[in-house]
């Protein structure tokens, strides 16, 4: 056998190749969106956060919130590389300059943040066909690959810094193990079976429930393979790797209940939920249809109970935990469409099983083998194309549409109340103020003149949910009198007048006497956003 010969690619491999190919491809367009304003309100949190950690040469987040130690570990490097880069290049003078640069212009540092956690969306690809070749075969794992490399869902927020991504690699790995537990019941992956619990959960805390499927492996062995030891010892890697990775869960320990105490509150505008089945309602009618469609969604539903490859596994090992999943985000007071991604790889492997399945109740002598690919075909086209609409709807935010207006419109020099990060009007010749909790609204570059940590906005901000004008101390609410007034959040508030009456009484009264000069709403297949208004509160002069 010649060299050539001994090293050409599988069908197999050429297929995964072109799979991870186009979502590296899917991943990548656009992840650039809204730079150098930051349109998603947690990355500032993320990156702050990392930066803070380099600049104090510590190890300690100050933040547990997800708890993000493994994101915000990542991010720290991510910065650390840039700033070396650029300091090596002649770029920043020392790391002062750079945290000036990045303060001025966030994108600097944000867009290769971005492309790491793009990275980690596209490893959730190659495991999640991992994974299916080990339930059921190299085409339930091609299959299941393809499905989640076009899944808009998934595609989101693999452009998003948040934990979510990074939360489901470490899942999907230990399914891997918990997978290898049931087929071999060897003691190592008992052992990996529990680190990667341990690292999902050090990335978000209800990643932890991925032990459950270690917990399915070990009661899928015969009685007289499995040992109380063995969970034992899946139990103990959890913890010991959680704790070995942030250990300062436990040295900072009243930070972490403040932390969790503020991410357990039990309303928010816009997310609050209405109770188990109104949550499951809206999990499966909402992110879950418009990712999958209405076929992913159906074949999904079918797989979780039949499909082709290992039933016996599956039924143990992945099924428990998804349905634990599931019902653990929909007993939730809040609602996210993010809660839904680490279920997202588990939906495409039902999916493939399915689908897989289906196909094999075919009579081969009547039909083509190309019956599968031409379904899964039909299958994935509508999911992609409501890919690419969201990736178009992402790339025109209806905030940098009212940012562009400012700029032909606001005569220089007029003062401007944003309550997002426009970043993207600080070259813009205004005076900026944001709302800054029991600060009133202040100067935007005074704030980031003094490089803001997001201990001081959490100080600030005084256990509001958002940091807004709906959460400014009444008494300082004139600090927000501008010329222009750019309001994004009034709305969510109007949505539940009853539970937020304290919020929509700050905006009514600073909007009252002012002229409503453009409005921006989202729009279909056009642009994503919320609904942006702009007031003019002082007459023009």
């Amino acid at each position: 056998m010649t060299i050539a010969a001994r090293w050409r690619p599988s069908v197999e491999a050429l297929a995964l190749w072109a799979i991870l190919l186009a979502a590296l491809l899917l991943r990548l367009d656009g992840v650039d969106f809204g730079l150098p304003a930051l349109n998603d309100p947690d990355e500032p949190l993320f990156m702050m956060t990392a930066l803070e950690m380099l600049q104090k040469h510590s190890l300690d987040p100050g933040w547990f919130g997800h708890p993000g130690t493994i994101t915000l570990y990542s991010l720290a490097l991510v910065i650390a590389a840039v700033g070396g880069i650029g300091i090596a290049t002649g770029r920043f003078a020392d790391a002062d300059a750079l945290a000036a640069a990045v303060y001025a212009d966030p994108g600097i540092v944000f867009l290769p943040a971005r492309v790491m956690i793009v990275l980690c969306g596209v490893l959730c690809v190659w495991l999640t066909f991992r994974l299916g070749k080990r339930l059921g075969g190299a085409r339930i794992g091609l299959v299941a690959a393809a499905i989640l490399a076009v899944n808009a869902v998934h595609i989101e927020y693999s452009q998003i810094i948040r934990t979510d991504i990074q939360a489901s690699v470490f899942m999907l790995l230990g399914a891997l193990a918990a997978v290898g537990i049931a087929e071999q019941g060897r003691r190592r992956d008992y052992l990996f079976a529990g680190i990667c619990a341990g690292l999902a959960c050090a990335t978000k805390w209800p990643a932890a429930a991925i032990i459950m499927t270690a917990l399915g492996s070990w009661a899928y062995r015969l009685p007289g393979e499995r040992h109380w030891s063995q969970l034992a010892m899946v139990v103990a890697a959890a913890v010991i790797t959680l704790f070995a990775v942030s250990p300062y869960l436990l040295i900072d320990h009243a930070t972490v209940i403040a932390n969790l105490s503020g991410e357990a509150r039990p309303l928010h505008p816009g997310a609050t939920g209405g109770g188990f089945f109104a949550n499951l309602g809206w999990y499966v009618g909402g992110p879950l249809l418009s990712s999958l469609g209405v076929g992913g969604l159906l074949l999904a539903a079918v797989g979780l109970v039949w499909g082709g490859g290992k039933a016996r596994v599956w039924l143990y090992v992945i099924l428990p935990f998804c349905l634990l999943f599931l019902a653990m985000i929909c007993f939730q007071s809040l609602r996210w469409e993010r809660w839904v991604v680490p279920l997202l790889p588990f939906a495409a492997l039902a999916a493939a099983r399915a689908l897989c399945a289906l196909a094999d109740l075919l009579p081969r002598h009547r039909l083509p083998m190309a019956a599968l690919p031409v379904a899964l075909l039909i299958l994935l086209t509508p999911m992609a194309w409501e890919a690419r609409i969201e990736a178009a709807e992402r790339r025109h935010d209806t905030r940098q549409i009212a940012s562009a207006w400012l700029r032909d419109h606001a005569p220089s020099g007029s003062s401007v109340l944003i309550e997002h990060a426009a970043f993207d009007l600080l070259a813009a010749p205004f005076e900026l103020r944001t709302a800054m909790g029991s600060a009133g609204c202040v100067d935007v570059r005074d704030l980031l003149s003094g490089q803001i940590r997001y201990s001081k906005v959490d100080r600030l901000r005084g256990g509001g949910a958002i940091v807004d004008v709906g959460h400014v101390d009444r008494a300082k609410l004139e600090s927000c009198r501008t010329d222009f007034a750019v309001v994004t959040n009034h709305l969510r508030y109007r949505a539940d007048p009853a539970g937020y009456r304290e919020e929509l009484a700050r905006y009514d009264r600073l909007l009252a006497v002012g002229t409503t000069r453009l409005i921006v709403k989202p729009r279909r297949g056009e642009r994503s956003g919320p609904e942006v208004h702009i007031v003019q509160l002082v007459p023009a002069r």
